[in-house]
């Protein structure tokens, strides 16, 4: 039997329930401001009755909503839950600005690279409703990798018409924006199969900061979260960028979830990648971005999701669609383009043996010359952007000093076709011994000490010539 309690006990549960609804309304109140209160159930309120130390009366307003857990049948939880996540997206916006603010006002030449992805959509149109974008007091940079869904692109015209700004589009050195004919003559076609890291240097790292030079960046504004996995799970609003000297680094979404960005697109009908629509989470190059479930079942159409949208928003699900199939060179699993992490800045500003007893062969109708003169020679066919012709660098320039032959360098990133032809070239670094008959003989070794040069060398007749 369930005891029956004195009267002076309910009483004192009523007179506590009583000033803990008054508290807490007055929490909310001090931390969201008045209009949070109101903010559940803007229709109704209830008011209780409190007493002051002098014992006089004193009324307290609070929400319905606040007062829904006393009855079961009047609480509605879905309401209660929809409101609170506006509430919650109301202070991430006014966050996310207020560091845009910082970013754009407190800095010279504040920069955003923008990918077209949820959370730069979301970038974008929080910058254009601070007027940062058509005042130019933030710049808009765009990198075209050569390998972007054609959508990408195209979407990026939408927005700048839809915003009223201009991007500045950046691509792989010595390749006129769009020319992805040109990209394949000097870089090959196939180098993300060949090097995925060398891709990332040439299309991807070095494009990008040299956009950030050129444009004079101070602050990097980017969009990445904490919700998109480990490597991310610590970053803060403002943080040292890993590239360019101590670049400063604002990350206005960092604390949101992916939701939070879907919910932000849907609040604000804010254009996004088209790309949605069809199952891709997170859009990056074609040849390696697939929709999650790969059977596009989970989709963003007309700022809702269609399917069960679980497997976009849970922790770090949002790039799971993004470098598959790809590994690093250590065999782990691609999470990251190397734009983001240290040691980005080591990319090439420089040609390779400019000083030194390496000589240069400036074009094909010399290095042609070279081949048909009737003497001995050594070509090594190189690209300044390898890291395996930066590697061999020093010990090349060694043997070189000391070679018995004359030591060339030819640049076959530019002249593809000629060096596959003439000079046994399908990857870089390679090195060839032009005999005196005219012949070229490639040297197959990955050893590339000065030692190494020096014995192949001796495995050929002198000519007497």
């Amino acid at each position: 039997r369930k005891p029956t309690l004195p009267p002076f006990f309910n009483k004192a549960k009523e007179t506590t329930t009583i000033i803990m609804k008054a508290y807490a309304a007055a929490v909310a109140t001090v931390l969201f401001g008045a209009s949070a209160i109101t903010a559940f159930a803007p229709s109704a309120s209830t008011s209780i009755t409190t007493r002051t130390n002098g014992g006089v009366a004193a009324n307290t307003k609070y929400s319905s909503a606040l007062g829904m857990a006393d009855d079961e049948k009047v609480f509605d939880q879905e309401a209660y839950i929809a409101e609170s996540k506006e509430m919650r997206l109301k202070y991430l916006e006014e966050q996310a600005m207020f560091s845009l603010k910082i970013a754009v006002e407190n800095y010279g030449n504040a920069v955003f690279p923008n990918a077209m992805i949820a959370g730069d959509v979301v970038i974008t149109h929080l910058l254009h409703r601070m007027g940062y974008l058509k005042d130019g007091a933030a710049k808009v940079m765009v990198v075209d990798t050569f390998h972007l869904f054609p959508e990408t692109m195209d979407f990026l015209r939408e927005i700048e018409e839809f915003y009223g700004f201009k991007a500045e589009v950046f691509c792989a050195e010595g390749v006129p924006v769009g020319d992805k004919a040109g990209y394949d003559a000097k870089y090959g076609a196939n180098l993300w199969k060949e090097d995925i890291e060398q891709y990332d240097k040439v299309c991807k790292v070095e494009p990008f900061q040299r956009g950030l030079k050129t444009l004079n960046t101070d602050c990097m504004i980017n969009g990445r979260t904490r919700w998109q996995g480990f490597e991310r799970a610590w970053i803060d609003q403002f943080e040292n960028a890993p590239i360019g000297g101590g670049l400063a680094k604002c990350n206005p979404i960092a604390y949101w979830t992916l939701e939070d960005t879907f919910d932000y697109i849907a609040k604000y009908e804010v254009p996004h990648h088209p790309l949605h629509a069809q199952g891709y989470p997170s859009i990056g190059d074609a040849k390696d971005t697939i929709p999650i479930p790969e059977d596009g079942s989970t989709k963003f159409v007309n700022f809702k999701f269609e399917g069960d949208k679980t497997p976009w928003l849970d922790y770090a699900s949002e790039r799971k669609g993004r470098f598959v199939g790809l590994a690093n060179k250590d065999g782990s699993t691609k999470t990251e383009c190397g734009i983001h992490v240290a040691g980005a800045e080591q990319t090439f500003d420089r040609d390779l043996w400019e000083e030194g007893a390496v000589k240069n062969i400036a074009s094909t109708d010399e290095a042609a010359e070279i081949i048909g003169s009737g003497k001995e020679a050594i070509v090594a066919v190189y690209a300044p952007w390898c890291q395996f012709c930066q590697g061999m660098e020093e010990e090349f320039a060694k043997y070189a000093e000391s070679a018995g032959v004359p030591v060339y360098k030819f640049r076959g990133d530019e002249e593809r076709d000629f060096v596959q032809a003439s000079l046994n070239t399908e990857s870089f670094p390679t090195v060839n011994f032009i005999k005196a008959d005219g012949s070229v003989v490639k040297y197959d070794s990955e050893a590339r000490s000065a030692d190494d040069f020096a014995t192949f060398e001796k495995s050929f007749e002198k000519s007497t010539a």
